[in-house]
């Protein structure tokens, strides 16, 4: 080997030192992250499969109803979401401000308030809202009374958020991955008895479904918060401390960073959920496989997702000590790990559809199969568009590490809905390709947000760099 092979070695590996330490410190942070959203997405799945056993209509009018449920959601989940990044720039610039971190997470917690009160009215006209949609009227009624149901734990769902945000930010992620551990196991017991009527309890079918979701959210943040009384590290914040005491600076922030991101959530979101309403109009066949694709697809996507959640307090560490370099470092990391690992689930995907697809219907009758066969063409699909969805939802995560909200809705709004949205409808009912044209649509979508998303990153933290 010569002198000049080695010093390019040498020089090579210096430069990929930092990166190398990056993607250490990424994925310890980001390991109970994953397993957290994988845990929280085994509760919407054991949803999913025993509905599916209960009834194909079940299903179906569950999946037209979380359309409602989620927009009111993620209505109050940008304010959650906010609460990581705010944190993670305070410890940042100061690491022992924990005045500023408890305002933070007190103001988060005031936030779901507020938001909760106007999504209410929304939430008990479901039924209408539908109709109003063009559902299957029983479908409707369905929904309807699932989601007037669920709604009880939407406050508790969204506090549980924040407090897993705060116990993120300040580098205990664990707590909140072992509350949902238990979650699932309340959540798959709650649900067992309460839809199919087991010791001795009413058979209350999806409203059982509905209801057992619900109590899971209020058992997760009962826990949580017992949790974070209980670890020295997370106590020491007295989050709970002076509650009621506002914290008017804080409460804006929340709000200005994070209705933006709810918006940026919305747009994505959304589409898919109108997506599924205009699947709904195809028959119950092409809806139960379209929820058993995209509830799979969610599965795997958890991993870029939890990657994504670690790159905002990375980045946002780097951002707040004035380090943009390290917090470009660090987006582009989570960037290239989630874009690998999703490409490797991909591949299962698009090899093994019909199997995966058999581990939700339980039954083989030609209908069975008819929505097994449908769901292992969407599912190939859902392949091809994991990379785009993997990059956009990093890039975005990212950025929210920067404090930058605004553009990314904008860039999301213009990508789902200008470019994603019109290639649905175009593919289904121009070309006639239906329920495949929405999933190659979806596709189209996911890959305008990844590339504007991922410039907006690069573009932003070379201009600070150079400054």
């Amino acid at each position: 080997m010569t002198d000049t092979t080695q010093d390019t070695i040498a020089v090579a590996e210096r430069h990929a030192a930092p990166f190398v330490a990056e993607a250490r410190e990424l994925t310890r942070l980001a390991t109970p992250l994953v397993l957290t959203q994988l845990a929280q997405m085994a509760v919407m799945t054991t949803d999913v499969l025993l509905l599916g056993r209960y009834s194909r209509q079940a299903l179906a009018a569950a999946a037209i109803g979380y359309t409602v449920f989620f927009f009111a959601w993620l209505v109050g989940g940008g304010p959650a979401f906010a609460v990581a990044p705010i944190i993670a720039q305070i410890r940042g610039l100061t690491p022992n401000n924990r005045g500023g971190v408890r305002a933070a997470v007190r103001m988060g917690l005031w936030s779901v308030g507020i938001v909760c009160v106007p999504m209410a009215p929304i939430l008990m006209s479901t039924t209408a809202i539908l109709l109003a949609c063009r559902q299957d009227p029983e479908l409707a009624a369905n929904a309807g009374a699932f989601v007037r149901v669920v709604s009880f734990g939407l406050p508790f769902s969204l506090a549980y958020r924040v407090l897993s945000s705060f116990a993120t930010a300040v580098g205990k992620p664990r707590a909140a991955m072992w509350v949902m551990v238990g979650t699932i196991a309340f959540n798959a017991l709650a649900g067992w008895i309460l839809i199919f009527g087991h010791f001795g309890a009413p058979r209350l079918g999806i409203v059982g479904s509905g209801l057992a979701t619900a109590l899971s959210s209020v058992f997760s943040f009962v826990v949580m918060t017992a949790s974070i009384q209980a670890d020295a590290k997370l106590r020491v914040y007295r989050v709970f401390h002076r509650f009621l005491r506002p914290a008017t600076d804080k409460l804006k922030e929340v709000f200005r960073l994070g209705l933006p991101m709810a918006a940026t959530m919305m747009f994505e979101a959304m589409m898919f959920n109108v997506m599924t309403l205009v699947m709904g109009s195809f028959g119950v066949t092409p809806l139960a496989a379209h929820q058993i694709a995209l509830n799979f697809a969610s599965v795997t996507f958890m991993v870029p997702l939890g990657l994504g959640m670690a790159s905002t307090v990375r980045v946002g560490l780097a951002a707040g000590a004035g380090d943009v370099v390290g917090a470009r470092r660090a987006g582009i990391t989570a960037m290239v790990i989630g874009v690998a690992f999703i490409s490797l689930c991909g591949v299962a995907m698009a090899l093994a559809g019909p199997q995966i697809a058999s581990l939700y219907v339980g039954g083989r009758a030609a209908q069975d199969l008819a929505v097994i066969a449908t769901a292992a063409v969407f599912l190939k699909v859902a392949a091809a568009f994991q990379v785009f969805d993997a990059l956009q939802v990093v890039a975005a995560q990212s950025l929210r590490g920067l404090k930058d909200a605004r553009a990314p809705m904008f860039i999301a709004g213009a990508a789902y809905w200008l470019v994603g949205a019109p290639s649905c409808f175009a593919l289904a009912f121009g070309l006639g390709l239906r329920g495949l044209g929405i999933w190659i649509g979806l596709a189209i979508g996911l890959a305008a947000a990844a590339v504007l998303l991922t410039a907006r990153f690069l573009i932003l933290t070379r201009r600070r760099r150079r400054a």
